[in-house]
């Protein structure tokens, strides 16, 4: 089962009123025009920057609202096509599984948090759908959406699994590969390719083959930042690269959970315990094989 809050045409109102102010203006009358109507997603989205320490305002102002005007068209369009594929999408998802997926999907522009994110909303599993991210990335074609709504279906079947509607008990880097790696596990097996949407658009045609060649890199990188307590947002975040490329925590946390594969099945690897000794032991494992 699914729903759709699809709340662009209430953006394109706030967007015709707003649009020609100054990003001040704009920011202000975002937060109390438009998404003041759904205030638990304005609260998530603004908790998202708190958390982290960060001014969400400031990140508005330098990183979203500058770019709005001239990404319109491309939302639009990214809209139209998620409305369609959608439904299409989450039967897959369901059928792939054999589970029952009960989630709501958020359509709507926001302050970058994410082109997709599950998490709680109103009680229930939700997938929210950041527009403006969506075409930062440059997911705007058909093929990229499937493969970000199936990730995002892939953290939701991990939650599922785990009985956490957002796998908000999990915490930390290791863990944050451990969920990349499963939910583009997940992607891979419903759209019944290899997809990579986070390999798209946003980066160099090479990006796979680079991955996959400088595989024991990255894991020894990463390894490093945990243990030196550094930031691993490159590894992951839309607005960080690692060599000129982006997202590659999706690769190397794809490779963690093939190599568990090995010797179990992928719901005995959803429900793992000790999640931090299992990925650092593969990725040493990585490394040492070479």
């Amino acid at each position: 089962m699914n729903r759709i809050v699809d709340t662009y045409s209430a953006f394109l109102s706030f967007w015709e009123k707003y649009g020609g102010r100054s990003t001040t203006e704009k920011i202000d009358g975002w937060e109390k025009e438009y998404m003041s109507a759904w205030p638990e997603l304005l609260r998530k989205q603004v908790g998202d920057y708190e958390d982290m320490g960060m001014d969400w305002k400031s990140v508005a102002e330098d990183r979203v609202f500058p770019y709005l005007g001239e990404r319109l068209e491309r939302m639009s369009r990214a809209r139209a096509l998620l409305s369609v594929l959608i439904d299409q999408v989450h039967a897959s998802a369901e059928e792939t599984f054999a589970r029952d997926l009960d989630i709501t999907y958020v359509i709507y522009a926001g302050l970058g948090c994410g082109a997709g994110w599950l998490t709680e909303l109103e009680g229930g599993t939700a997938i929210l759908l950041g527009l403006e991210m969506i075409v930062e990335n440059g997911w705007t074609e058909e093929d990229s959406l499937r493969g970000l709504l199936a990730h995002e279906l892939g953290h939701a079947v991990h939650a599922l699994l785990r009985g956490e509607p957002d796998l908000s008990r999990g915490k930390g880097p290791l863990w944050q590969l451990y969920a990349e790696g499963f939910a583009q596990r997940c992607e891979h097996m419903i759209m019944e390719s290899e997809t990579w949407h986070a390999g798209l658009a946003v980066n160099p045609p090479d990006w796979l083959d680079w991955c996959e060649d400088n595989r024991v890199w990255l894991a020894g990188k990463f390894l490093q930042a945990v243990a030196q307590g550094e930031d691993v947002r490159p590894f992951f975040g839309s607005w960080y690269e690692i060599e000129g490329r982006k997202h590659c925590g999706h690769y190397l946390g794809h490779e963690v959970i093939l190599r568990l594969e090995r010797s179990s099945d992928l719901e005995t690897i959803a429900l793992l315990d000790d999640v931090d000794r299992a990925v650092t032991g593969v990725l040493e494992e990585m490394i040492t094989e070479g």
